[in-house]
């Protein structure tokens, strides 16, 4: 067994990732790391005055500290939150479709940013980071908008729009950065973090 494999299987930590989010579950399971999940209920609300990064390392700092009950020594907790950021401005999740209308109308033949920030915090130890991608959208017709949002209700994802689905396959002209970092976590950066908890 090489020592990779060993520190992976025999990670020194019971890891808790606090999201709901099926997409950051599938992404973290798949580098190889066992973890359980127990999704947070925190406020997302933030001050008007931050901007782009500044956002989701907030938020994702601050659902860390609302997780409730105190981390043992060998817990590891993650917490994470993504935002679409465009011409100065937050895309945060549509409460419905005109919503989710108005914003892929504004997304589309342009160049949009996504910033998912992350903290991991043990008992002793906290690190946040975030990662960005430039996501190009090619210029997108009424009825392309109304089918996808009437088949795939994107009401729980930043910008109205999940880069895994069908408006990723017919919209998306190229990423700038991390694919993944789009679906809602950074895992290159992730995966180098945890490591280094464990040297």
């Amino acid at each position: 067994m090489s020592s990779l494999q060993t520190t992976l299987q025999n990670f020194p930590y019971r890891i808790i990732l606090g999201s709901a989010s099926p997409r950051r579950q599938e992404l973290l399971r798949s580098l190889g790391f066992a973890y359980t999940c127990q999704p947070i209920n925190a406020d997302e609300s933030f001050a008007p005055n931050l901007k782009a990064q500044e956002i989701p390392l907030y938020l994702s700092a601050h659902k860390s500290k609302e997780f409730p009950h105190a981390l043992a020594n060998d817990e590891l907790l993650i917490t994470a939150d993504t935002i679409v950021w465009c011409e100065n401005q937050v895309f945060n999740k549509p409460a419905n479709f005109e919503e989710g209308m108005a914003m892929l109308k504004r997304l589309s033949g342009r160049m949009h940013e996504v910033f998912t920030g992350v903290t991991i915090r043990s008992a002793h130890n906290s690190v946040s980071f975030y990662d960005c991608s430039k996501v190009y959208f090619k210029n997108l017709t009424e009825e392309e908008i109304t089918y996808y949002l009437t088949h795939y209700k994107p009401y729980d994802k930043a910008g109205a729009y999940g880069v895994q689905e069908w408006i990723g396959y017919v919209a998306i002209e190229k990423i700038e950065g991390s694919f993944y970092n789009v679906m809602g976590l950074p895992v290159k950066l992730v995966y180098e973090q945890l490591l280094a908890f464990v040297k």
